[in-house]
């Protein structure tokens, strides 16, 4: 069998820690690999401290091996995923988080899947959240639950974004070229066979990680505009249900003041009843002008990002 070539799609932000470790780790299981070697594609996503300069020496120190891409600013994961993606020239692409929370010792077990049995992607997922806070696994779940209940593309709980692809498999991801990204979903929606390798929670190797809360709570909301409708129609149906429930009630008064001859009274009641309906409007308002944002930033065809520097850019 001839040399296959993996790259290795690292986004980074923050990073400088980080990365000495990442590359350490993956050259020991790169001399490990049968008949492959590696490609590292590093995306500097807009970093403030000094992951550049850290790039800019490990890509002279192996220039064979190491690539990168430095953004002009910070335009998130998803972003970088997509240009590692589209410079990645391997016959097998796998995109791996540099905080070493996604094992390297699992990329053997990947590529020697994908050969012999003849899958598509190999993906990994967790099946503990040690180390996580309660809270945030909480709301992990209850995402995977809600939106694999309102979406026809499958998620699987516990998917990370650490896999392997066939390149026909990565070029049928790069002609979805939207936006508002949602790579979890993308990766599903593309099709192709996918086995999944299951392994327990690792944490950081160092650093602090830049997901917060509120993040990933915004970044779910994301997830579930761009993969399903139902949240539309939720709004649709709590307009209508509102509507039958103030005819229904308004009847009520209406009977009421004829058969008791007793007057309609009761203003701090009504003055409630207007709040919750005001409440409900501002509600589906939120819905619809969330899905009206996203087609808005699709229409103005900006890009998704855009690169300031990379290796061959510094060697001229």
């Amino acid at each position: 069998m001839t040399e296959q070539t993996i790259s290795i799609v690292v986004p980074c932000y923050n990073e400088e820690e980080t990365i000495p470790l990442f590359y350490k780790a993956l050259e020991k299981e790169r001399v490990l690999l049968e008949n492959a070697d590696i490609e590292y594609i590093f995306v500097n996503d807009g970093s403030k401290d000094k992951t550049l300069q850290v790039l800019r020496n490990l890509s002279k120190k192996d220039k064979d091996r190491v690539k990168y891409l430095s953004f002009s600013r910070n335009f998130g994961k998803e972003a970088g995923l997509y240009a590692g993606l589209e410079h990645a020239t391997g016959d097998y692409v796998a995109v791996m988080d540099v905080d070493l929370q996604d094992p390297p010792e699992m990329l053997g077990e990947m590529l020697r899947t994908i050969r012999t049995e003849e899958y598509d992607c190999v993906g990994t997922r967790r099946i503990s959240r040690d180390g996580e806070p309660p809270i945030r696994s909480f709301f992990a779940r209850t995402f995977y639950k809600l939106i694999n209940r309102i979406s026809e593309t499958e998620i699987v709980d516990g998917a990370r974004d650490y896999r392997l692809m066939t390149r026909q498999m990565v070029d049928a991801i790069l002609t979805l070229k939207e936006y508002n990204r949602f790579s979890k979903g993308i990766f599903s929606w593309v099709g192709f066979d996918t086995k999944y390798l299951e392994y327990k929670n690792q944490e950081r190797v160092a650093g602090e990680t830049s997901w917060s809360f509120w993040s990933l709570f915004k970044y779910s909301l994301d997830g579930i505009v761009a993969f399903s409708e139902i949240p539309l129609a939720f709004a649709s149906f709590i307009g209508f249900f509102s509507f039958v429930s103030a005819m229904i009630i308004l009847l009520v008064i209406i009977v009421r003041t004829i058969i008791f001859q007793n007057p309609t009274s009761g203003w701090p009641s009504l003055v409630c009843f207007i709040l919750a309906l005001g409440g409900l409007q501002l509600f589906c308002l939120g819905i619809v002008g969330k899905y009206l944002g996203k087609t808005y930033l699709e229409t103005k065809k900006r890009p998704i990002y855009i690169i300031k520097e990379t290796q061959e850019t510094t060697t001229k």
